[in-house]
């Protein structure tokens, strides 16, 4: 069955790949991104209505919002727009390094949650009865971070709105957390660098984005789970 879900940050790697998988399923897909990359035209040339949106600027924010409130139903909403800022930022100091990070990991999603909770109930359907909202987090939200105290602190963040949207939002939407680790290296990563990432982790290999598509295929088709982070981290916490 065709449903509508919302995925911010397609521009490239996880956000892309998620795009694409459920296109290809039929669903209609509304991306967001910041910035332009080949892939956006590949996106919508496959059918996605893709929505150009800076989250750092609120007026962009609030402007989207009132776009996606003309949809009367919304399967579901996976907030994977990330970005990556050090505490050492050359250009930004530190209390700016840390609005950005809540901005873009806390209160963007808050926000969405929040204005587009009417719709998130509307697309409650079908068998499985709820629809979803999915925060993509991080390994370092339990952990911290000796570089990415902020983005980390910003995803711990997060990860607690899982918890409170779930309760507020229970039966008709399941809410869950995805935590990655390193899934997917980039091509300018070098081998001395891939190396020691793998090496922090039991299972020493690079996961890839098949293993979040598949993560996010069973939240979205589970019936009896909310209010959970779902690791995906190769065992790093055992090493």
């Amino acid at each position: 069955m065709t449903a509508t879900i919302i995925i911010t940050g397609v521009g490239k790697r996880i956000g892309y790949a998620l795009a694409k998988h459920l296109l290809a399923q039929g669903h209609k897909v509304i991306g967001t991104y910041r910035s332009h990359y080949p892939c956006i035209d590949e996106l919508q040339s496959l059918g996605a209505t893709l929505i150009q949106c800076d989250f750092y600027d609120n007026a962009q924010l609030q402007t989207l919002i009132e776009q996606l409130g003309q949809y009367p139903k919304i399967r579901a909403i996976i907030h994977n727009a990330s970005d990556w800022l050090p505490d050492n930022s050359p250009s930004l100091a530190a209390h700016e390094v840390m609005q950005r990070m809540m901005q873009v990991h806390v209160s963007v999603p808050y926000q969405m949650n929040l204005a587009l909770a009417p719709q998130l109930r509307a697309g409650a359907e079908g068998e499985i009865g709820a629809s979803d909202i999915i925060h993509f987090t991080d390994y370092v939200a339990e952990k911290g971070s000796a570089k990415h105290m902020a983005y980390a602190a910003s995803k711990a963040a997060l990860d607690n709105l899982t918890l409170s949207f779930a309760a507020q939002l229970a039966p008709e939407v399941k809410v869950n957390a995805i935590a990655p680790a390193m899934i997917l290296f980039n091509s300018s990563d070098d081998e001395a660098y891939r190396q020691k990432t793998l090496a922090k982790a039991i299972l020493a290999k690079e996961a890839g984005n098949q293993e979040i598509i598949a993560l996010v295929d069973y939240l979205l088709a589970s019936r009896y789970v909310t209010g959970r982070s779902h690791n995906v981290d190769g065992g790093r916490h055992l090493k």
